[in-house]
Order: C-alpha cells, then structure tokens, then sequence
C-alpha cells in the first residue's frame, strides 16, 4: 500500500486493524482523506502524518487505542478542515500551534464539496476523464451524520473522549473558520479563552465534563451562530453573560454549582443585592445629611455664645468694669500666694 503514490483516498474504517499504523504509509504523499476509524489501532500517533502528507484535508482516527501525546509535527498540516482524534487514549497538552491550520483559520469554503478527478483509459485507444466526491461519516452535534454533498463545508476539531490535560490554548480562537469545536471528556483545566467570540462560524461548542474553571466568557454571547452548547460538569462560577443564545440553552450549565443566571433557576448574589445596596445608598446620603446638619447646628451655636459673652462685655458698661476688676482681682490673688508658697519652700 506503501507504493500508491497518486492515491488521494484511503477510508479503512469499521475494520479490525490492531497494531501500529505502517510506516510505509508516509509514501503516499498525495492522500487528501485518510479515515481509520473505529479500529484497533495503537501506538502512538505517528509525526509522518503531519511531516509527510502534508496535503490531508481530512483525517479520522476516531475510536481507536493510539495514546501518547499529540505529535506537533500534525501542525504542518495547513490544508486540514477535519480533524477526528476522539476516543482514543491520547495525553498530554493541546499543542500551541493550531493556529498553523491555514484552511481553518480563514472563513467559508471554495468548494461545498471535497471533488477527485482521474483519468481512466478504455480498450487502450481512449480515456475519459471521471471523477467521485469524498464522503466521511462523523459524530455531529452528539448524532452520527454522513457528509458528502456538504463536506467541503464543514470545519471541524474533535479531540473529544482522551486524557487531555492542560488549558485550551489560545491560538485555537484564531481558527476562524471553525464550525465545530469538540473537547468533551477530557481532564482540560484552566480557563475559557477571552477571544473565544472571534469564533463567529461556530454552530457547535462542547466542553462537557473536564476541569475548567473561571467565568463565561462575556464574548461568547456573542456567537449568533451557535446552535449547541455544553459546558457541564466543570468548575465555572458567576453570572451567564447575558446573550440572545446563552439564554436558550437550557441544559449546558449542569453540574457548575457555581454558576447563576438565567437559564439557571439560581440568582446572582449581585442581583439579590440590588435593591438592597440601593437602600443602602439612600441610608448613606441620610447619614451624611445629618452629619452634616450637625456640624452647621455646632458652629451657629458656638458663634451664638461667643457673640453672646463678648456682645455682653462690649455693649454693658457696668458688667465690663466688673468683669475686668475680677479679672485683675484674680491675678493680684495668684501672684500673692505664689509668693508665698515660694517663701516657704526657702525657709526648708
């Protein structure tokens, strides 16, 4: 098989293939569609996909056994729009080179279908030139679905049912062309991407059952396309962000105890205080009002007294004569029995 160098097809699926996949395979250089699923497979994934079939479109190596991490060598694969690693033992990080996959970085699709043309010879004197569309049965929206007449449209990432681990790296919000983003049953921890929004063809997004942490992003709301979503079983928190599709999903938040917001029948503590702070506020601009009408009430009262006593001694004649004759009464008085009692602490 390893001498079928023009070969652009290669569906081997729904055998019972055990072992490792030949090396000899890396040979054909010309595959476009390379389906082994639901075999038997191990090993590990080899990095001449990646080194040397540098023309594959599609590759499904759904529901086989290959472990071991994800070769980055399957980063040179610029012309790849489906990519089926999903059931199988897989470890290790999601590489940080997605953004690598030229096709799925770039909206649309020059063909609804994925076209071969080849030309056949007849009774040796004359040739016609046929041709036959791929085909690929995949797992979409949690359905099995044949694509043929549409598969040229579909762009899709399904690293779903491993041992992931790691955050989602960020370079995947670069992939704007992705349609279907599917890493459901792994042990991915760490954080939504912020600029998962920039991801405005997504019609189907399932994180279900990991470890993720943190908020929704807010620019998630912002994907009109989105048709399926499932973030149950992590460890999200706070307020779905309000958005015309996060709202109708009804079911996508279950097992975040944390979570709250509509569609969830748990309130945000924030809205629980609302009216409360509100209260608050009012209470607060009270307090500062009579504050601030007693410090005015102290002052005036302390004017009113002071010009009282002073107004007094300058309008009264008699009362300020008397006063000042106290006064120099008083002083007369201290400096006397200071005298003295200095007197008798010489004669000690």
């Amino acid at each position: 098989m390893g001498y079928l160098f023009s070969i652009e097809t290669l569906r081997l699926n729904n055998n019972g293939f055990v072992g490792e996949l030949p090396s000899q395979l890396k040979n054909c250089r010309n595959l476009i569609l390379f389906d082994l699923a639901e075999n038997k497979l191990s090993g590990s994934i080899p990095e001449w996909l990646g080194a040397s079939l540098r023309n594959l479109t599609i590759l499904i190596l759904q529901s086989n056994h290959f472990y071991g991490s994800i070769p980055p060598q399957l980063c040179h694969l610029t012309r790849i729009q489906l990519l089926d690693l999903s059931m199988n033992n897989i470890s290790g990080t999601i590489p940080e080179c997605l953004n690598s996959f030229t096709n799925l970085t770039q909206k649309g699709s020059s063909s609804q279908t994925i076209q071969h043309s080849f030309l056949v010879n007849l009774q040796g004197r004359f040739s016609e030139m046929l041709s036959y569309d791929d085909e690929a049965s995949l797992i979409w929206k949690g359905l099995r679905a044949e694509f043929k007449s549409n598969l040229g449209l579909l762009k899709s990432i399904d690293l779903s049912s491993n041992k992931l681990i790691g955050e989602i790296p960020s370079e995947i919000t670069y992939l704007l062309g992705l349609i279907s983003l599917n890493l459901s049953r792994n042990q991915l921890t760490g954080q939504i991407p912020s600029r998962i929004g920039n991801l405005q063809e997504l019609e189907s997004l399932d994180l279900l059952r990991n470890q993720i942490n943190g908020k929704i992003p807010t620019s998630l709301s912002l994907i009109a396309s989105l048709g399926k979503l499932n973030l149950s079983e992590n460890n999200l928190f706070g307020k779905i962000p309000t958005g015309t599709q996060l709202q109708s999903f009804d079911f996508a938040y279950d097992g975040n105890r944390l979570l709250c917001g509509a569609p969830l029948p748990r309130t945000c503590p924030e809205e629980e205080k609302g009216p409360r702070q509100s209260v608050l506020v009012n209470q607060d601009g009270q307090d500062g009002l009579i504050m601030q009408g007693y410090y005015i009430s102290m002052g005036l009262g302390f004017a009113v007294g002071f010009w009282r006593v002073c107004g007094t001694l300058l309008l009264n004649k008699s009362c300020r004569y008397t006063y000042f004759n106290f006064l120099t009464f008083l002083n007369d008085w201290l400096h006397v029995k200071a005298a003295i009692i200095c007197q008798r602490m010489l004669n000690r």
